[in-house]
């Protein structure tokens, strides 16, 4: 090979294939890439090269995205082929990428290949949220920011950016407003021509042509890199309150509220000329987003309006919270492409499954004449937060997936497994995909910004400034490569690990995986709230456990009596609470679902598996006092006491539910040995955070939003004192009932190979096989989380085969059809769901049957 000084590297673009966008911003970053490693670049045949790129779009190859990296005809030559030129983007990007982590990046180029990728989903996003004035508006207008953010993203193959404004405040149910920076967003970004009155007090001409300059360019610059922009208007309430607050910083002044639809379509208008780079648009349509519901079709029917002349496709997305017909009819009376986004998991990061049903508390309930919120909390309560009753299958709009951020805020969330399970599962039914609301999101929400910094460190050597992205780039990396292709190399996000941490990069992901589902799976089992304002696992308010306590803080959103040992999962479908659980094993009668008990021992396992690798990327890594390095590892071990934290109060609710069902302390006592130890864990985070993060770790300005882990031990010691005294005036019961959970052990096999699709108006035949002394039963219902389940006993037959017929009225409607197996030992109490959960928490645990077509 060459010396290096003569190692150029040819980079050309095959005849016919148009240099179009995000090509040339691909083509930059393969030069930029060597560029750094000090490899010349030639861009046409001029002179002598160690290695040449040869790039072209091949029609039939596939989706536009899809890309493969292969050897060309002649030595050191690498052809990267493409169905389209974003594929042709990712191709050369992942060139670039293998170039900026290799040692050696000409041999990198010469061997360079890569089987044929093509996206598992259409849409793989992110949500960035303006929240506050004072921390967000620096990065907002900082150029350098957008550039170096959005090739980040784009390097990955995230390929949707959803700028979110407005979404900082809920329209009834937050009072004495302040910073309401870019709530209403219009009077913020520009003049509107017919509405020259209509301003915003403290905010200057000058001020108002930066956020649009800066919206401008961050919507260009997308585009230039092939990532769909999409702008969200969270926000129709002019004055966002539904009392007085004197506070208010930024008033908008000029328009009455019977005006506020006209000058929204006026100002929708203008903003889509004025940046011609905006792709679609996202709005808040309930009443939250501060329209009343009575008559509210004819409000957005006038607001859309705007988007008619805009001379170019766009996205309309409807939050789907409380959307109907009428809605749905006035989005697609503007002619754009139609699209409801709806909650993954509420208002958290759960694991990468649906839920296979909502809670009861999301049931519809009748009107009640409510004329600011009655649709969305009564007949169509059952779309807040999941997908509802969207995946119709005869539907005329798209459906995409928004995580929302209520669980993990600030810690590092970065688990393989669950990322390439939302790769697979978020386009179910054929849904387009998912957005993740990204780290930090509603960082100093409600005016709590001021004095503090967007990244939360109080340790100056671990602090980012506007480049706080920096500390999450293994997270995107993992979010947008496996949401493309779930079945990636490790050593597609490996190699970043490498740079970072030498010999110590598989053990720094194994870290990360395992802690990365900690998070998650409390959410999903130990859901206090649906709402992020309230239930935050990462920092943690207690609901007490000890004299069956109820709480205010919780109350609102728990089914009666809202004692730890009834709150219901996210998910009841498939996990139970404390009380069900112990009077299952108390009457001998299991439901099948999976059981705090056994939730514990995962988080435990969770621990032990982020304790023994962290300790080894700690041996390996090249400098673990680096502060890349020490971020991860002290977020990993955060996160891994939280699990061990978790452990304890849920064993702790386990004993407590037991006592109270059989009277004996023994149970209370053992549950105490629990709860000590998680309180431990608990303690060890304070320590181990102090002086690294800050002193309030603020998301808004309720209790349950900021504060430290600090705040919350005084907490827990309260309930333990409680329980302790519970515990000595306890008396045992003259006959003690003894109680045997399942063991831990494997359970017989039982098969279930779905049905490969149904036929309407025919009867649905799903057979099973099992072990003898099996008994099965199959739950039902379509794929709409307004509907409940229906059991039907599945047939035995001599052979150890099982068969059930799913009746034709399941298959006559515009639904798919879901279905998993509760299984039962006839030979003791036991039992158990199929096909369940496997140990990587990332699989589908359900079955779901589309329509045979054709």
């Amino acid at each position: 090979m060459p010396d290096r000084a003569d190692a150029h590297v040819l980079i050309t673009l095959a005849d016919g294939t148009d240099p179009v966008a995000p090509v040339p911003w691909a083509v930059s970053m393969l030069r930029e890439a060597l560029a750094e490693k000090g490899i010349p670049v030639w861009t046409d045949e001029s002179g002598p090269s160690a290695a040449v790129v040869r790039a072209e779009v091949l029609e039939g190859l596939g989706p536009a995205e899809a890309f493969l990296i292969e050897p060309g005809p002649s030595a050191g030559e690498v052809l990267v082929r493409a169905g389209g030129a974003r594929g042709l983007a990712h191709g050369l990007t992942e060139l670039a990428d293998r170039v900026r982590h290799s040692a050696d990046p000409v041999t990198t180029i010469r061997t360079a290949e890569s089987a044929l990728r093509a996206p598992a989903v259409a849409v793989r996003g992110v949500l960035r949220a303006f929240s506050s004035d004072v921390l967000d508006r620096p990065w907002l207008c900082d150029r350098d920011f957008w550039k170096r953010y959005l090739d980040e993203l784009a390097l990955h193959r995230i390929n949707r950016l959803h700028l979110a404004l407005g979404m900082q405040y809920n329209y009834s149910h937050d009072d004495d407003v302040r910073d309401n920076y870019l709530c209403f967003a219009y009077p913020f970004l520009l003049p509107v021509p017919g509405w020259e009155g209509v301003g915003v007090a403290g905010l200057s001409q000058r001020e108002r042509a930066e956020n649009l300059a800066a919206l401008r360019f961050a919507s260009a610059e997308a585009q230039r890199r092939g990532v769909h922009f999409q702008l969200g208007l969270w926000n129709h309430a002019v004055r966002p309150e539904l009392v007085d607050s004197p506070n208010l910083r930024y008033p908008v002044n000029g328009l009455a509220d019977e005006e506020v639809a006209e000058y929204s379509a006026a100002g929708l208008r203008e903003l889509l000329r004025e940046c011609p780079s905006i792709d679609g648009l996202t709005f808040r349509v309930h009443y939250e987003g501060g329209v009343p519901e009575a008559g509210r079709a004819a409000f957005w029917r006038t607001v859309l309006s705007g988007l008619r002349d805009a001379g170019r496709p766009l996205d309309v997305d409807l939050h789907a919270k409380g959307v109907d017909q009428d809605l749905l009819d006035a989005a697609q009376a503007t002619g754009a492409h139609v699209v409801v986004s709806a909650k993954y998991w509420a208002e958290h990061q759960g694991l990468p499954y649906h839920q296979a049903a909502v809670r009861p508390l999301e049931a519809a309930r009748p009107a009640d004449g409510d004329g600011l919120r009655g649709i969305t909390q009564n007949t169509r309560r059952f779309t807040r937060y999941g997908y509802g009753d969207f995946l119709r299958l005869d539907r005329n709009h798209d459906l995409l997936f928004r995580v929302w951020p209520g669980s993990q805020r600030f810690l590092l969330w970065a688990d393989p497994e669950l990322f390439a399970g939302y790769g697979r599962m978020s386009g179910i039914a054929g849904a387009l995909g998912v957005e993740l609301c990204e780290p930090l999101t509603f960082r100093g929400r409600k005016d709590t910004g001021r004095g503090a910094t967007r990244d939360l460190y109080a340790d100056p050597t671990l602090r980012l400034g506007t480049a706080d992205w920096r500390k999450y780039s293994y997270e995107y990396r993992l979010w947008g490569r496996l949401m493309f292709d779930p079945d990636s190399e490790p050593e597609s996000w490996l190699r970043e690990l490498r740079t970072l941490a030498g010999d110590a990069a598989e053990d720094l992901a194994a870290a990360l995986s395992a802690a990365g589902k900690v998070l998650p799976l409390v959410t999903v089992t130990q859901t206090l709230s649906a709402s992020n304002n309230f239930f935050w696992p990462e920092v943690f308010t207690d609901l007490p456990i000890a004299r069956a306590a109820t709480s205010e803080t919780y109350g609102f959103d728990l089914a009666p009596p809202g004692t730890w040992g009834t709150v219901s999962p996210l998910d009841p479908e498939l996990f139970e609470s404390a009380d069900d659980y112990a009077h299952g094993l108390v009457t001998r009668t299991p439901s099948g679902k999976y059981t705090p008990d056994q939730v514990a021992t995962w988080l435990d396992g969770f621990a032990t598996d982020a304790e023994a690798a962290l300790a080894r990327a700690r041996r390996l890594a090249t400098d673990a006092s680096a502060p890349g390095f020490r971020r991860i590892a002290l977020d990993v071990t955060i996160e891994l006491l939280l699990a061990r934290f978790f452990a304890g109060k849920i064993r702790a609710g386990v004993g407590y539910s037991l006592f109270r069902e059989t009277k004996d302390p023994r149970h209370l006592r053992e549950g105490l040995e629990h709860y000590r130890s998680g309180r431990n864990a608990l303690a060890e985070i304070v320590t181990v955070a102090e002086g690294v993060y800050a002193a309030n770790l603020a998301f808004g300005d309720r209790p349950t939003e900021q504060g430290h882990w600090r705040d919350r031990l005084g907490q827990i010691d309260r309930d333990l004192d409680e329980l302790r005294r519970e515990l000595d005036e306890a008396v045992p019961p003259e006959h003690p009932v003894e109680v045997r959970p399942a063991g831990p052990g494997p359970r017989p096999a039982v098969t279930c190979v779905p049905p490969a699709g149904f036929v309407r108006g025919e009867p649905l035949v799903v057979r099973a096989e099992a072990a003898p002394g099996i008994e099965l039963t199959l739950r039902v219902r379509h794929l709409n989380q307004a509907e409940a389940y229906q059991d039907i006993a599945m047939t035995a037959d001599r052979e150890g085969g099982f068969t059930a017929e799913i009746p034709p009225d399941h298959t006559t409607g515009a639904y798919p059809i879901a279905f998993f197996l509760v299984a039962r030992s006839t030979a003791g109490p036991d039992a158990w769901i199929v096909p369940g959960l496997d140990k990587t928490l990332a699989n589908q645990p359900y079955h779901v049957v589309l329509e045979q077509r054709g």
